[in-house]
């Protein structure tokens, strides 16, 4: 029972961030918005990291090395997007380039602020009840994801309220050490330490 719904929890989170990556990334490049694109590419590599997830809990023997070698690429796509995300934060802020009110993105970081908390502590309970560090540390990704929906929110309603066009890039800068963060820890393969396949047969 509680296996199935630690998976049910995986699918869902893997969708939600699919989801979240197509809104923000088309909102984002229609509102000229740093921290809605940089948001939506991390919602996707987010979901290639939920996928490796799930390719250990179903895969064969074996499966636990191709999972270290998908977070290693994960974690060299976080920290390219780290690079980028800073790069275009300080540059529009020196330029002082105004991104347009993105509405859609102001739903989507609400949308997202209240879903994955939600997800987060579901995780950590199946997990305690599994005793899988694996979902534990995914719980812990779920509510990286959390606060970026909160810069994200604040940098679009600043901009959408008061027009305080350097919110935004502001926002996005103030993503990047978690980007970062994320991308160290998929290197490190953090998420799999002592996780070899620990849930249990269904």
């Amino acid at each position: 029972m509680l296996l199935r719904r630690g998976r049910r929890l995986e699918y869902l989170t893997l969708g939600w961030n699919l989801a979240e990556a197509v809104v923000a990334i088309g909102s984002g490049l229609l509102a000229g918005s740093t921290a809605l694109l940089g948001f939506g590419v991390d919602s996707l590599i987010e979901s290639a990291s939920g996928a490796a997830l799930l390719w250990r809990f179903f895969g064969e023997d074996g499966g636990e090395h191709r999972e270290g070698m998908a977070l290693r690429m994960v974690g060299i796509a976080f920290l390219l997007l780290a690079t980028w995300v800073g790069w275009e934060g300080l540059s529009t802020l020196l330029a002082r380039e105004a991104p347009d009110e993105s509405i859609v993105g102001i739903v989507l970081a609400t949308l997202s602020l209240l879903v994955m908390p939600v997800l987060a502590r579901a995780k950590r309970k199946v997990a305690a009840g599994l005793g899988s560090k694996a979902l534990e540390a995914d719980s812990r990704q779920t509510d990286l994801c959390a606060y970026l929906s909160a810069l994200l929110l604040l940098g679009l309603g600043l901009n959408a309220l008061f027009g305080w066009w350097w919110a935004d890039p502001a926002a996005a800068l103030a993503m990047v050490p978690i980007i970062v963060r994320e991308g160290i820890q998929a290197l490190r393969g953090e998420e799999c330490t002592d996780c070899r396949l620990d849930l249990p047969p269904q």
